[in-house]
């Protein structure tokens, strides 16, 4: 039986084996606890369990004498913005992201449109099982739908400075799009429409069950690759099922690489607005490549989105995110957003006046090999053991332990969920990224 994941963006598990009503019960009470009072926004991804979770979810915030403002099917992006939006005490977004059907979970959102800190999610937790504090009768919440919440977000990307839509309309951008099904159906042609966008929809019905695997990894997106060739478009556009990350393919059916939509997003808003950039620890090198050109300087985070915001307001960056497609720009909002980076992409583009296949190739090619060990022995004595044997390079023990050498670098991390430690290593040829990431493999293997 697969274990319930608890962690800072939320509690997820399979319906109806870990994730059971008493579960959504248990950690939406504990999680009106936290909030107090006021309103929270809910909104859900197109998954089929997503109505049973929402009944719950509502039911128990208004018997907890809290109002609720229903979104509906939205990408979470969206209800992190009209968090902020409708000046609410949070929000909830039902969506397990990435993962498969059967899956479901509830991604908790503080006051500021933001996930939980790990200081916050640590305080909602010392609410679980503590006395179940419902209301009386005249002293329950109100619900209110507010459906507008998708057309609110995408007004404010399209009035964001840096975008000039009538320009990209002259563009006449042919494009086939991949929502896998999820809440991306419901709200990214809506985007594309307003650009002037010509789409070719695929994997885009309101079936709320995804065909395919739903991580937009190129294995998964075999079939989409190959209909992105055939059917003469300037780019493929894939999202996940929530819309937090975004994934292109060229024109000719190749992946644009999921590192490369970070680059080019932070490449196109230096040029345009000088400031600092905020990646995990685990992001490609070319982001920094790229910073280098404007004399931006990029600051790395551990891996996670709460962390990453966190650093960002630290450093008071312009443009954050993750090299799994995630882009962060905060003057939308703190939440990666597949629509802003859809956005940002097509004016990059009209900018340069190239297409998708000619950028990829101006950008700085790196290879990235990934590898993970299972252990017998504690993750932290092994990570322990290998910065006491690499501390005369330059290392990062922020999130494991990740080492630069001029060639390449390595990240090793402990998961959270399980006894194994992650290997990624990226370097200028994928020979040297697999060379190095077998031998550090086997040095675990060794201290094991």
């Amino acid at each position: 039986m697969s274990k319930l994941m608890v962690s800072v963006s939320g509690v997820r598990g399979i319906v109806g084996e870990t994730l059971t009503p008493e579960v959504i019960l248990e950690y939406t009470s504990a999680y009106a606890e936290f909030v107090s009072n006021g309103k929270v926004i809910v909104g859900r991804d197109s998954r089929i369990s997503g109505e049973m979770v929402r009944n719950l979810v509502i039911g128990t915030l208004l018997s907890k004498g809290l109002d609720v403002i229903d979104i509906g099917i939205v990408p979470t992006p969206t209800v992190l913005f009209t968090v902020n939006k409708l000046n609410a005490q949070g929000g909830i977004s039902i969506s397990a992201s990435h993962n498969p059907n059967e899956w479901n979970a509830l991604k908790l959102i503080n006051s500021k449109g933001e996930f939980l800190s790990p200081e916050e999610n640590q305080l909602m937790l010392s609410f679980l099982n503590k006395s179940k504090n419902y209301k009386r009768w005249n002293q329950l919440g109100k619900l209110q739908n507010y459906f507008e919440a998708i057309d609110e977000h995408i007004n404010a990307i399209l009035n964001l400075e840096i975008i000039n839509v009538e320009e990209i309309k002259k563009r006449k951008f042919r494009i086939l799009l991949d929502c896998v099904n999820g809440a991306g159906v419901y709200s990214v042609p809506k985007l594309l429409d307003k650009l002037g966008c010509e789409v070719i929809e695929y994997n885009c019905d309101k079936t709320g069950i995804f065909p395919r695997l739903p991580e937009p990894l190129p294995e998964n997106l075999v079939d989409t690759m190959k209909k992105v060739e055939q059917s003469n478009v300037d780019l493929g556009i894939v999202v996940d099922p929530d819309v937090d990350r975004l994934v292109l393919i060229t024109e000719n059916g190749i992946p644009f690489g999921e590192e490369n939509t970070i680059t080019q997003c932070v490449r196109y808003v230096l040029s345009k607005t000088p400031g600092n950039v905020v990646v995990n620890l685990s992001t490609t090198r070319a982001v920094e490549d790229v910073a280098k050109q404007f004399n931006s300087i990029v600051f790395r985070s551990p891996v996670g989105e709460a962390n990453v915001v966190k650093k960002m307001k630290e450093v008071n960056a312009i443009i954050g995110g993750e090299g799994s497609g995630g882009v962060i720009y905060p003057v939308l909002h703190y939440g990666r957003d597949a629509l802003v980076g859809i956005a940002l992409t097509l004016q990059n583009l009209v900018e340069n006046k190239i297409s998708l296949s000619e950028f990829k190739a101006n950008l700085p090619e790196y290879f990235i090999s990934k590898k993970k060990i299972e252990l017998t022995k504690s993750p932290d004595e092994i990570l322990n053991k290998l910065i006491d044997n690499y501390s005369n390079q330059k290392i990062n023990t922020d999130d494991g332990l990740r080492i630069d050498f001029e060639e390449y670098w390595i990240h090793l991390r402990k998961s959270n969920t399980e006894p194994i430690i992650r290997i990624i290593v990226e370097a200028k040829t994928q020979n040297l990224a697999d060379e190095i990431a077998d031998k550090f493999f086997n040095e675990i293997v060794k201290l094991i």
